[in-house]
């Protein structure tokens, strides 16, 4: 009778651990971009690619799958949707109108599916993993995060001549596709375009004539966590123009680490993935 209790009890054990977990299965494009297909409503087949610095839904104009099912107000946005990812539904979520988006993508999903939970990006079986508790962070290294207005920022090193080393804050940002996208305050003030060996720029004039040059430089070294990379492929603005206030830690730097988020968004843990020692992503 002692042999059968415990058995159930394992046997229980066991079930539990199943449920307290779910996968939503994505394919990564060319450009990095992280796509989940989607059913809103019923009736929408649409490509969402995954924007990890917004919680809610969007919708493009560019998107080739059309949302026709997706009713939007004045102020284009739609409340009380239905998402439909695999087995997962998701109800009452909003989309917002007029977004653009990455490559292949119809629109975007945000972290709102994973509310509440632990959560894994795992670049190696092109899967999200939802917990219901964490699970073993054997073999990842711990990186502290702050989650502010949706983003999810950490801090690196960037070594830009020498050993001269400056340590600034990262937005992940999963829609820009290459590594590394500085903030017009950082390539100011530490005079990028001297320090670094500029590879490319294109500038473009807007209406009143007003200049923004895009500039893409090798960083010789950059330091996430006990990860250390050498030539990075960056990126930042010069011009008059200047409206990048953030830096971003972009997909092609993302998918070289599989990431679980803790359920408070205070932790990170990483680890390297099979893109971990991949030719960068060159912008045009």
């Amino acid at each position: 009778m002692l042999k059968r209790t415990v058995l159930f009890i394992l046997l229980s054990a066991g079930l539990y651990g199943m449920k307290a977990q779910q996968t939503i299965p994505f394919r990564i494009t060319k450009h990095n971009n992280i796509i989940v297909k989607t059913l809103v409503n019923k009736k929408d087949s649409l490509n969402l690619m995954f924007q990890i610095a917004m919680k809610d839904y969007a919708i493009s104009p560019d998107g080739k799958q059309k949302a026709a099912h997706i009713i939007f107000n004045k102020e284009e946005l739609s409340e009380n949707n239905t998402v439909e990812i695999g087995k997962i539904i998701q109800e009452n979520v909003r989309f917002f109108d007029n977004q653009l988006t990455g490559h292949e993508a119809d629109g975007k999903i945000g972290t709102g599916i994973f509310e509440g939970n632990a959560f894994k990006i795992d670049y190696d079986n092109n899967q999200f993993v939802i917990y219901d508790k964490m699970p073993d962070l054997k073999d990842y290294q711990p990186i502290n995060i702050i989650l502010d207005h949706e983003g999810f920022y950490l801090a690196a090193d960037n070594i830009l001549e020498g050993d001269q080393q400056q340590e600034t804050y990262f937005v992940l940002q999963s829609g820009f596709s290459g590594a590394i996208l500085y903030s017009n305050e950082f390539a100011e003030e530490q005079h990028l375009e001297k320090k670094l060996k500029v590879t490319g720029e294109k500038t473009l004039k807007n209406s009143q004539g007003k200049t923004l040059t895009t500039k893409q430089a090798v960083l010789p070294y950059f330091k996430l966590g006990n990860s250390v990379f050498k030539d990075v492929s960056v990126g930042f603005f010069s011009g008059e123009l200047k409206t990048q206030n953030v830096s971003y830690l972009g997909a092609d730097m993302l998918r070289r680490f599989i990431w679980i988020f803790d359920a408070e968004r205070k932790m990170a843990y990483i680890k390297p993935s099979k893109y971990f020692s991949e030719p960068y992503y060159k912008m045009n």
